[in-house]
């Protein structure tokens, strides 16, 4: 004998089944609602930032910087560019400079990342160099850039252009690592400025 269901409980049926699927959504959109939002931005902003690091109370590096932006874990950023001076003689002296669009401080390597027309100029030996990315190791007091990122260094007599850049800190020693051309400035070929004529009497 086949059971009979009454049309009353068929609608009751449908019914109960309508209300769970209503209660299982709302569910779900509390669920999402009250999902914790992780803030990722800066929890510091600075702007014309100085800051300067010294050892037994003598200059050795001054950070300058429109805006610096520190970060939770300790990272900061310059998005607006940053310069970086290296001092010697006590604090007396200008060894080098280093600056770039826009630079990153990772606290973990102790690393900075300098992007964007970096220049790098030995003042003492007027020693220059351009690229367009570059790592300070603070640590081991050494710049350098990624092998595949091209360079252009100058001196007093010649410009030398390649990929791949390792230096000291303060730009006083260099190698290339892979070079492509070597230019010698002739100080002769120079133009001179025009002299003045003798005045006649």
């Amino acid at each position: 004998m086949k059971p009979v269901f009454s049309s009353n409980r068929c609608w009751l049926l449908l019914s109960l089944v309508a209300i769970a699927g209503l209660g299982a959504g709302c569910e779900k959109k509390d669920a999402a609602t009250t999902k914790k939002m992780v803030y990722k931005g800066p929890t510091v902003e600075v702007t014309n930032v100085l800051t300067l690091i010294s050892d037994s109370a003598k200059l050795q590096i001054r950070l300058t910087a429109p805006l610096e932006q520190t970060f939770e874990s300790g990272d900061q950023l310059y998005p607006k560019g940053v310069k970086v001076t290296f001092y010697g003689d006590g604090g007396r002296t200008v060894v080098n400079t280093l600056s770039g669009n826009y630079g990153k401080y990772d606290k973990n390597k102790n690393l900075y990342v300098v992007r964007g027309d970096v220049r790098v100029k030995n003042e003492q030996k007027q020693q220059k160099m351009n690229t367009e990315e570059l790592f300070y190791d603070k640590a081991k007091a050494q710049i350098y850039t990624q092998p595949a990122t091209f360079v252009r260094v100058e001196t007093l007599t010649e410009v030398l252009t390649g990929y791949g850049l390792t230096a000291n800190q303060d730009f006083s020693r260099y190698r290339i690592m892979k070079p492509e051309g070597i230019f010698t400035l002739d100080a002769a070929a120079t133009p001179s400025a025009p002299q003045p004529s003798p005045q006649k009497p």
